[in-house]
């Protein structure tokens, strides 16, 4: 390769990645660096799973996500050693014989891919702690074999990812805990007016199928499901004789109930996080309808937030779908005669629409969340 191309290579991958914080797409845009730099077949990107004692990788050319036990393969070898691996035939190799048959060629059994060329190269952390390492398979070239200038461009494909890696995966575990306070502060809602936690975790995942059906990005979608848990969240100032009352509630009861869609937009409003953000809108806007009619503004149409007109029609269904302490379940069948009856009034009728597009992916989230699965 000319090294005017690898550097445009390098250039352009770095400049990806640098901006991107998803760790998915990190990697993958890790392994497709390595992969163009030495013109290989395949690439991947191991990470050290310490929890449970192995190696995965989500990202694998051609192939779903992989694990093995972190010991095993040359992987586990070039990680414990943090040696490089060079090996140009791994079905003949004597060397790395032992480990090649708990690594690779246990993975081909697997595949049905044959390896036939490998480089391994740990990377890792600005402390110097190995997080992982690449892996390339098999040259394409008439011999499939690699070169030991193969060998030194993806040394510095792993040394930068090591450095960008690490940025990703705090990403990542802010991320993910920022989900698991949403989800524990959409519960406290929910968990007062005696509902389950599965409550929010249907309506996050059926106002993320329907936010994808509508054309939303992904990003929003995400945005989304993980804003919605927090809907209700309002609900937490609401005094328990009116959250619990089995019966209907009297006028000013009522007024009370629907002031927590102003708390709880209160409560999240102030945030500069994109997800709060989020969710102060769906707090504020998930009872207001498309005639006009719902409150706390009477917003109509399209003043209302595409969050609030998809989050309205999730937390519907799931609701007349749940026992509640002042009603039954409903069938099905008549759910969605109420949601068809309410197209235009309640619910933005292209939402309606597809929601019912969306219908076998949105019952298939209510069986894998049941309440029967609590019990």
């Amino acid at each position: 390769m000319k090294p005017e191309h690898l550097l445009k290579i390098i250039f352009e991958y770095t400049t990806r990645i640098t901006n991107e914080r998803n760790l998915d797409t990190v990697l993958t845009l890790m392994a497709d660096m390595g992969r163009d730099m030495i013109d290989a077949d395949r690439c991947t990107v191991w990470l050290i799973d310490r929890v449970h004692e192995e190696l995965w990788t989500r990202v694998a050319h051609e192939v779903g996500e992989l694990r093995i036990p972190l010991n095993a393969g040359l992987v586990g070898h070039s990680i414990s050693t943090g040696e490089s691996v060079f090996i140009n035939d791994a079905y003949t190799n004597e060397q790395y014989k032992e480990v090649l048959s708990t690594g690779a060629l246990r993975t081909d059994l697997l595949t049905g891919y044959t390896t036939k060329a490998l480089i391994v190269i740990p990377f890792r952390s600005n402390d110097g702690k190995i997080m992982g390492c690449f892996q390339a398979v098999n040259k394409n070239s008439n011999d499939g074999a690699f070169t030991k200038q193969d060998l030194e461009y993806l040394t510095l494909a792993a040394s930068y990812s090591g450095k960008c890696l690490e940025s990703a995966l705090l990403s990542h575990e802010i991320e993910e805990t920022q989900k698991e306070i949403i989800f524990t502060m959409g519960e406290i809602g929910e968990s007062r007016s005696k509902e389950t936690g599965n409550h929010v975790k249907r309506v996050a995942e059926y106002s993320s199928v329907i936010a994808r059906g509508l054309g939303l990005s992904f990003h929003d979608s995400e945005i989304l499901r993980m804003a919605s848990p927090m809907h209700d969240i309002g609900k937490v100032a609401i005094p328990d004789d009116i959250l619990n009352n089995p019966g209907k509630l009297t006028e000013e009861e009522y007024e009370i109930m629907k002031t927590h869609a102003e708390i709880g937009y209160n409560l999240l409003r102030k945030s500069s996080r994109p997800i709060l953000q989020a969710a102060a809108i769906v707090a504020y806007q998930h009872h207001e309808k498309w005639d006009g009619t719902g409150y706390p503004r009477g917003l109509q149409g399209e003043q209302i937030h595409i969050y609030g007109r998809i989050t309205a029609i999730a937390d519907v269904f799931d609701a007349l779908g749940s026992h509640r302490i002042y009603k039954e379940a409903w069938p099905l069948e008549d759910i969605l005669k109420y949601i068809e009856s309410e197209r235009g009034k309640h619910f933005d009728p292209r939402v309606v629409d597809v929601f019912m597009d969306q219908l076998p992916a949105i019952l298939q989230i209510r069986s894998s969340y049941s309440d029967v699965n609590l019990r």
